[in-house]
């Protein structure tokens, strides 16, 4: 299946003090769908549910994401969500911890040739 690019949107979500990667990731991922109505699937006679959602996120503890609890984020749609290291991990000045900065970028595609 030849797939076109047609949206690109980029978010952040943070942690502050629970050191959940999952949550700031999910942050992160409506932060990104935020930026954007997504109407596009209409402009092309698409429905939705048609769009191709690809998920990257960056974490600088990438097994401590869990994707299943992220998919349910999307209100259509078929989305894939994949970790890589990224992000930021900042030590507070006290050594209390560390606030977690999870980075997303959202690629929105279409099945070009099914239109």
């Amino acid at each position: 299946m030849p797939k076109t690019r047609m949206i690109h949107e980029f978010g952040m979500g943070t942690s502050l003090r629970r050191r959940d990667y999952t949550e700031a990731a999910a942050r992160a991922i409506r932060d990104a769908l935020w930026h954007n109505s997504v109407t596009i699937a209409e402009a092309f006679g698409f429905d939705k549910s048609d769009m191709i959602i690809d998920v990257e996120i960056g974490a600088q503890n990438p097994d401590a994401v869990d994707t299943s609890k992220l998919l349910g984020i999307f209100p259509y749609g078929t989305p894939a969500i994949t970790v890589k290291h990224g992000g930021l991990d900042i030590p507070k000045p006290d050594g209390s911890g560390v606030t977690v900065i999870v980075n997303a970028a959202i690629m929105v595609s279409f099945d070009m040739e099914a239109a």
